[in-house]
């Protein structure tokens, strides 16, 4: 989709889509996952715009299907990033929290953040100006981009076509769902013609969108289970996805060895890590969100499976130089 110099690219599960800012300084908004960076790269060949020419990545958040594409651009091409300055500190300090990836167990590789930001700057492109609005919520630092001249919105995980960010109290923040809500009033009042999201396709409806999330996101606030269930289900579909699934074999000690689970379980859930292992594998089938393949438990969500060799290779954080 081109709206006057603003391409969005959809990508695939594991990655994000991508958003191409054309111009005489472009821009990329986010980046994908790690080892789809060839791909990445094609994409924007076949658009004319060579990597290189980027002028700057711009962040909408640092999760790993985001942030995942900034070590290729950085490293092989000199792309400066820039992210919201919270999120900035916690990378280059390599602290073991940033990009949620050992919580998550999502392995990125090592970037940068050159270009700190708070929310209120402009960055030009030459085709368009693009107003950084911190939109907290789905992480602290989540970032969306508006160019008001062609009323584009840039909503990274704030709203998705029919859905609602997934909400992650454990590491935001008790009042993450909260602050979810007010940056999806402050995005409704925009006015937007279009909204093109983190996943699937843009908005061609904003309004509508937007109603129909904040509601969802208010009963979710009033019924704090069913807030919880739509994180687990969105964190498990992901280990299924990139791993291509999980034996009947290697599902339970998979489950039982991770801190989300445990977090889910004892604060949200209050049982046992067991109980609550079993009772999301449930909820996977009930929902149609997974399916037994076999003896495999695999992710119903379209999706490729990242190349296996990658993901053994790609390290966390704490790991970084």
């Amino acid at each position: 989709m081109d709206v006057e110099n603003v391409v969005l690219l959809e990508r695939e599960l594991p990655s994000a889509n991508v958003v191409l800012v054309r111009g005489e300084r472009p821009v990329l908004i986010d980046s994908g996952y790690g080892s789809d960076a060839a791909d990445l790269d094609a994409r924007l060949h076949a658009l004319g715009m060579r990597p290189e020419s980027l002028d700057l990545v711009l962040n909408t958040h640092f999760h790993t299907d985001h942030a995942g594409g900034n070590h290729h651009l950085q490293s092989r091409y000199g792309v400066r990033v820039a992210a919201h300055r919270w999120e900035a500190d916690l990378v280059n300090r390599r602290a073991p929290e940033a990009c949620s990836a050992a919580w998550l167990d999502q392995p990125i590789e090592p970037y940068r953040v050159d270009v700190p930001l708070a929310g209120g700057e402009v960055v030009e492109t030459g085709s368009a100006r693009l107003e950084v609005l911190h939109t907290p919520g789905h992480t602290l630092g989540h970032l969306s981009f508006w160019d008001a001249a062609s009323r584009t919105l840039v909503s990274g995980d704030t709203v998705h076509l029919r859905d609602v960010a997934w909400v992650n109290p454990f590491l935001e923040g008790a009042g993450a769902a909260d602050r979810l809500a007010g940056s999806l009033e402050r995005l409704a009042s925009l006015g937007a013609r279009v909204v093109l999201t983190g996943h699937g396709p843009p908005l061609t409806d904003p309004d509508v969108e937007f109603r129909s999330a904040l509601a969802r996101l208010t009963r979710w606030i009033a019924e704090p289970e069913r807030l919880s269930w739509h994180g687990a289900k969105r964190i498990l579909a992901y280990v299924l996805m990139l791993r291509g699934g999980l034996t009947r074999e290697e599902l339970e000690p998979y489950l039982l060895a991770r801190p989300w689970v445990h977090d889910y379980a004892r604060h949200a859930f209050r049982v046992t890590d067991a109980e609550f292992a079993g009772a999301l594998v449930a909820e996977m089938l009930r929902s149609n969100a997974a399916r037994w393949d076999g003896d495999v438990l695999r992710a119903n969500l379209p999706h490729h499976v990242p190349d296996r060799a990658w993901l053994a290779a790609a390290p966390f954080p704490a790991d970084w130089p």
